[in-house]
């Protein structure tokens, strides 16, 4: 080769190097959208900080987070500062509010944003970027780091109405949430099953409301019960508390208080709310229950204008989620006041009581300088099967334009059309973001691949989408392990759906990066996965009903299998299923698809119970013994499961066969 070529063929080589490590990837979630890797790294065993007086909180979370590493963090005037935080106003066009630059030489780190919460946010990037050293010291790549968030709604919501987990809880998701860079923390505290929060012209909502006498498991259909009561509450003064806490995360609160349904505890506190006017005990079931306030009684109305007054001196977050899903209508189409109030009113519909009284309450909530939020139902339109009032007539209301929509269910078009209404949307579809459901169902693949913008949507439209929210629902979550199981590590994947732009994201890089907050969540299912007991393996079954058998392999020949697939007997009219004393199948969508997940033991017969029902109700229980043996079934890597009346049999690829039987 001419030695022209070869200095050329040497020359592209070290441009591409340097090509390569100026866009290296470091183990940063969320990842920035714009970050450049150079050759220096900085050593240091003292931070000696410069801030101005109005990052303080931010200098004391740099103290807090180093404590890790025992890494002193103390002040020092800027010329003998190694670290810089700084506010200027320079970088707001650049980054905007949230954004932050964050450089780091081999001589200093500079971090620079416009607000103190875009230098939070670049202080848990620089943690992230640590590199353990000798001797007590930390060493920093040198990078050169501009980055802002995708949306500036990045959710998080935790229900307590169903199983209270108490502010220790809280603080550490709060914790947890900040790393990530999530801003929005949504707090369920009203449902059916419990009010959570004090409210001091209504003692009996946290007297009665906050306890239940049993709890229902395993099913929204199941009879069985803990045979335990259960109950917890919030005091203004405990609310207050992680207010505080959460605004030193530069995190905004947004408490929820459903109405006009799911509002079981409150009508348990005081009967006259509820249409029926009936006294009525706090439901120990789970499910979309019937009980919904009396909304022609200006006496409700006033109770809700007083428990929002106090809700609104405790939070400052400016607005107000009222809940408004999954209404039954039942109890409005067999009162005489509420066809009264429909006639005075002209309301066609009972979609139009809903929207009339959300609007009412909307009012309330801007006059005292709030904005409402709902779920998507209290736009009226039809969601729900089960409902067969919605849409029988049309509706002649139209929902108060400055509404937040929480967009959980319905199609692409019912979001166009709210977006079309001049509404602002937080897209929270449940198929992508219910942290309930198992992640078999909702993988953490599926759940970083969630785009909260559908796909060919017009581009003025976009703006209106302002982010994303995941729900933690918490009717079988009643262990805080099996919250953190849940949340972990789906909760960073949403992050960075959050504020990695879509184009910038990759779910190879993000999986790479979560061993940078492994060691905050050891006991997390997902990382604990395969250091299970050998003597287990892991299957999980998603049953249609209306479907054909297979069984799909989804791990290999790993120690842990887990199966996952469909399959339908047609000779039994099954409507729930269990191994031995847990629920591992249950209808999350109430559409009789059912998903689940149990450990089931090595070599010993697998034993099911399955619950029959006639006419509705609960009356045999059928138990089947699962015969597992292992088979070929061909090259398509299907599983092959026959269900007789006596038995269950799994078949499994051979050479795949983890030799469950014997």
């Amino acid at each position: 080769m001419p030695k022209k070529n070869i200095k050329v063929l040497i020359l592209n080589i070290v441009l591409c190097l340097i090509s390569l490590k100026a866009t290296a990837q470091l183990n940063l979630i969320p990842y920035p959208n714009n970050i450049q890797v150079h050759e220096d790294t900085l050593k240091v065993r003292e931070f000696r900080v410069a801030y101005q007086l109005d990052l303080k909180n931010e200098f004391e979370e740099l103290q807090r987070l180093m404590k890790k590493w025992n890494v002193d963090v103390v002040e020092s005037k800027s010329k003998d500062a190694n670290v810089e935080l700084k506010i200027d106003n320079k970088t707001t066009k650049e980054v905007g509010e949230e954004g932050y630059k964050l450089n780091i030489d081999d001589k200093k780190i500079l971090i620079t944003a416009s607000m103190p919460k875009g230098v939070f946010y670049g202080i848990q990037t620089l943690i992230q970027l640590i590199i353990p050293s000798e001797n007590n010291d930390v060493a920093f790549p040198s990078v050169s780091i501009s980055d802002k968030p995708a949306f500036e709604w990045r959710a998080f919501m935790l229900d307590e109405s169903r199983h209270f987990k108490g502010k220790e809880v809280v603080f550490g998701l709060l914790d947890q949430m900040s790393k990530l860079k999530m801003n929005v923390f949504h707090w369920h505290l009203t449902d059916d099953q419990g009010w959570r929060i004090e409210i001091k012209k209504y003692p009996l909502l946290t007297k009665i409301g906050s306890k239940r006498k049993n709890t229902q498991v395993n099913g929204v259909k199941s009879h069985r019960r803990t045979g335990m009561p259960h109950s917890g509450f919030y005091t203004q003064e405990e609310i207050k508390e992680v207010i505080a806490y959460a605004n030193k995360k530069h995190i905004t609160i947004i408490p929820e208080i459903e109405m006009p349904g799911h509002a079981s505890a409150a009508i348990a506190s005081y009967p006259w709310l509820g249409t029926l006017d009936k006294p009525i005990e706090v439901p120990v079931t789970f499910g979309i229950l019937p009980n919904i306030y009396n909304v022609s009684n200006n006496r409700v109305y006033q109770f809700i204008e007083d428990v929002l007054q106090e809700v609104i001196e405790l939070f400052p977050g400016k607005i107000i989620h009222i809940g408004g899903d999954e209404v039954k209508y039942d109890q409005w189409e067999n009162s005489m006041e509420i066809k009264k109030y429909m006639e005075k009113n002209d309301l066609k519909s009972y979609a139009d009581i809903q929207i009339a009284f959300t609007n009412k309450v909307s009012n309330f909530i801007e006059n005292k300088g709030y904005r409402m939020m709902g779920w998507n139902d209290i736009l009226g339109e039809n969601l729900h099967h089960w409902n067969k009032h919605e849409t029988k007539e049309k509706n002649n209301q139209k929902l108060a334009e400055n509404t937040i929509i929480h967009f959980w269910k319905g199609s692409r078009d019912l979001m166009l059309s709210a977006l079309s209404k001049g509404h602002d949307v937080v897209n929270s579809q449940h198929n992508y973001t219910y942290l309930d459901y198992s992640l078999n169902y909702l993988s953490l693949e599926k759940a970083y691949k969630f785009n909260p913008i559908p796909k060919d949507i017009d581009e003025h439209l976009e703006s209106q989408i302002i982010g994303l929210g995941c729900q933690m629902w918490g009717e079988w979550i009643p262990k805080t392990e099996d919250l953190y199981g849940q949340v972990f590590p789906r909760l960073a994947a949403y992050s960075e759906v959050g504020w990695t732009q879509s184009e910038q994201k990759d779910f190879t890089r993000f999986q790479n990066n979560l061993k940078i907050v492994k060691n905050n969540w050891q006991h997390t299912t997902y990382f604990n996965q395969n250091t299970q007991n050998p003597n287990y393996i892991e299957v999980t079954f998603l049953v249609d009903m209306n479907s054909s058998s297979y069984f799909e392999d989804v791990e290999g020949g790993n120690e842990t299998l887990s199966i996952s697939g469909t399959f339908i007997n047609p000779k039994l009219d099954t409507k729930e299923y269990w191994y031995a004393d847990s629920v591992i199948l249950t209808d999350y969508d109430y559409d009789g698809i059912y998903t689940g997940t149990k450990l089931v033991p090595k070599n010993k017969p697998l034993e099911f119970i399955l619950l029959k029902s006639s006419n509705g109700s609960w009356k045999n229980h059928t138990k089947i013994i699962g015969d597992i043996s292992c088979d070929s079934v061909g090259e398509d890597n299907n599983y092959k499961v026959e269900i007789g009346e006596k038995a269950l049999r799994i078949f499994l690829k051979a050479g795949s066969c983890l030799n469950l039987s014997d």
